[in-house]
């Protein structure tokens, strides 16, 4: 077998085994939306910080396997447990992002709940807030290092440690969140556990990272957004979650009204 094909094999394995890792928590989140959890969920930070980390394996695995590939290669010798470790470190990042999504995700069920009206308010106020970031010069520079880490991979070869390949995955999952936090601020007006919402995101991140146009669909998904602050005050029922449109919090962290 030429040097070629090992390569390409090898390539193809970690990479199918990242989007093995993100299938699984799909299928989790899946089987599991009708128990997790009722009104306690929101009380219960343990339960919410599993439930998010998942949901972000979900969501984010499949842009960054291609990356987590290439990065196991960077070595001197091919080693999956080098990409094991990244993308241990990069899921890190994302579940740390839970503590404040997890206060989002309490404010956001206390004003569906007692104030209908200020909760269109914050849904207008969470579409404009994405809308104007994917607009931004930093969501372009994020962006960038997620669509060519090759600049960042030579820079995490001076890493040294046991704990380096997981710091390196930490420092690109740390572009990622940077690329992408506003795009997850959307699931407090859709719904925490709002399974289409979830697959719709995950698509766009997809899109952004890994297509020719990325940058192109960055910018209309901004512009789309900034449309929607200004008709979820006619369509309250674009945010489900926060106008009480069939879906609060909780409701959409156990599943129902999909």
């Amino acid at each position: 077998m030429t040097r070629t094909a090992i390569t390409v094999r090898h390539r193809a394995r970690d990479t199918g085994l990242v989007l093995l890792t993100a299938a699984a928590a799909w299928a989790w989140v899946a089987l599991r939306r009708g128990d997790m959890g009722s009104g306690a969920m929101v009380g219960d930070l343990l339960a919410f910080m599993v439930t998010w980390t998942i949901m972000m394996t979900a969501m984010m695995l499949p842009a960054t396997a291609p990356v987590a590939s290439l990065y196991a290669r960077t070595g001197p010798v091919h080693q999956a447990p080098r990409m094991i470790a990244f993308t241990a470190g990069y899921v890190l990042v994302w579940a740390a992002a839970g503590l404040p999504a997890y206060a989002l995700a309490a404010g956001t069920n206390q004003v569906a709940t007692t104030r209908p009206t200020a909760g269109t308010a914050a849904a207008a106020a969470v579409f404009a807030i994405n809308g104007l970031y994917q607009l931004t010069p930093f969501k372009d520079f994020c962006l960038a290092k997620c669509r060519s880490p090759i600049g960042l991979l030579l820079r995490y070869a001076s890493y040294r440690g046991p704990s380096r390949h997981v710091r390196a995955g930490a420092h690109h999952g740390a572009f990622c969140l940077g690329c992408c936090w506003s795009l997850m601020l959307l699931l407090a007006a859709f719904g925490v556990m709002n399974l289409w919402a979830m697959a719709g995101l995950a698509a766009i991140v997809v899109a952004e990272k890994r297509t020719p146009r990325g940058p192109l669909v960055a910018r209309v998904v901004g512009l789309v957004s900034l449309a929607l602050a200004i008709t979820v005050f006619w369509v309250p029922q674009l945010a489900p979650n926060l106008t009480g449109g069939g879906m609060t919090e909780m409701r959409g962290l156990d599943g129902r009204g999909w």
